[in-house]
């Protein structure tokens, strides 16, 4: 399990650590162009049921840990959907109760 820090470090996300990877590159990105967006995700099936959403913002201290030492294996599918739901109004949606799609 990975985990996703916003804002500081007692804001971790607990996120599996595919879904991570995928959304560490899509993140970065956006942020790296000064772009602004929301996060969305349903909650996983160990914490309580529900949603949450953060505003994602160059300015604000993000990190990314990861408890594998090797990196993830990426799909561009899900990196494409990712990127192209980034620039919606809703933003990036993910449910962390389901993997993401494989090439």
């Amino acid at each position: 399990m990975g985990r996703l820090y916003y804002g500081g470090p007692d804001s971790a996300i607990e996120i599996e650590e595919r879904a991570l990877a995928h959304l560490k590159l899509v993140v970065t990105t956006k942020l790296r162009r000064g772009e602004s967006f929301t996060l969305s995700w349903t909650h996983a099936p160990h914490q309580q049921p529900g949603r949450s959403t953060i505003w994602l913002h160059p300015a604000i201290p993000l990190w990314f840990e990861f408890d594998d030492p090797e990196p993830a294996e990426l799909s561009a599918r899900w990196l494409d959907e990712l990127a192209h739901s980034s620039h919606s109004t809703g933003g990036i949606r993910m449910d962390l109760s389901h993997p993401g799609p494989s090439d």
